[in-house]
């Protein structure tokens, strides 16, 4: 039985790349979540006025990859700890949070951000959002799989690449026979 998460942590592009190589995932779609504006365009979540964020919905297959699993590349993968920013991206639209779609969801990731909170004395606290998932809209099919079909632009070299290597590096068991680790 498949399981829904969505995780936003910055640009989607980088979540969708990160995510794709794990086994047990089953599919990736960049889009939409936790605004009010409904079916709103890349166009619109950018100006950060439709309380949208960036996300990535990830359907997966929980007898191959926990949702804790799921968890750990997640925030491995971008830094919880900067509001509505990751790197350069700055606005609403890339912010931390967590979707949740089943209560289990909820309580785990509560526990995850506490477990993450207690472990870094000297670090920013942990401000990732987690909120029930109300509505999610898919991006527009040229935002789908860009890291794979763009690893020559500049943003994929300088951003997107170093979370790629840096997953195949730390979490190679992770990885689908597909996806083998540098």
């Amino acid at each position: 039985m498949k399981e829904i998460a969505i995780f936003g942590g910055g640009c989607f592009w980088c979540t969708e790349a990160v995510f794709k190589m794990l086994d047990g995932v089953e599919s990736v779609m960049p889009g939409y979540a936790g605004g009010t504006v409904p079916n709103p365009t890349y166009e619109q979540v950018c100006t950060g006025d439709t309380g949208h964020a960036e996300v990535t919905r990830i359907e997966y297959d929980p007898a191959k990859v926990s949702f804790r699993t799921l968890l750990t590349v997640f925030f491995a993968t971008h830094d919880p700890t900067t509001l509505n920013r990751q790197g350069n991206d700055v606005g609403t639209q890339y912010r931390s949070v967590i979707l949740y779609t089943t209560p289990a969801q909820k309580e785990e990731a509560e526990a995850f951000i506490r477990e993450v909170d207690a472990s870094s004395k000297e670090g920013g606290r942990v401000v990732t959002e987690v909120k029930p998932l109300e509505a999610f809209y898919a991006a527009e099919p040229d935002h789908r799989d860009y890291f794979a079909r763009n690893p020559e632009k500049a943003y994929c070299n300088l951003v997107i690449s170093p979370k790629v290597e840096k997953v195949q590096k730390e979490f190679a068991e992770l990885l689908k026979a597909n996806h083998p680790a540098s």
